[in-house]
């Protein structure tokens, strides 16, 4: 299996973010679950991630990345030059996360947010694990 985003689902910021992951990922490496859903909730309860988290949080292997981090390791498995970003790698944590929890504060009054969580195509389905 490859990578799991877990994401907010009344984010459209972050749905808009998911549209982006699967359309440039065409090896279907990445599965997808809102962090609202059950098997969002029972992923956050089974890796312990602190339920104060507000990033996108991506678990690998057995690994669980937030943040900047998260999104970097994203860019790593998509299609493109998107890989390129994951050279950013090299800023220190603290700089990186400042911005990027500077821009999560922000960003239900920068791109508002839905009141229920994204809905797939059904040729997309399969890619979300509590569809299944």
């Amino acid at each position: 299996m490859g990578g799991i985003i877990l994401f907010d689902g009344i984010c459209n910021f972050c749905n808009s973010s998911v549209q982006f992951i699967i359309k440039r990922d065409q090896a279907a490496f990445f599965k997808f679950a809102s962090i609202q859903s059950e098997v969002g909730q029972a992923l956050l309860e089974q890796y312990k991630v602190p339920t104060n988290i507000n990033s996108v949080i991506y678990i690998e292997q057995g690994k669980v990345y937030v943040e900047s981090t998260a999104a970097l390791n994203i860019t790593r498995h998509l299609d493109g030059l998107w890989p390129v970003f994951y050279v950013l790698i090299a800023i220190p944590p603290c700089i990186r996360n400042t911005a990027y929890q500077l821009f999560a504060k922000n960003r239900y009054r920068l791109f508002g947010q839905k009141q229920a969580c994204l809905l797939p195509s059904p040729s997309q389905r399969e890619r979300f694990l509590e569809q299944r």
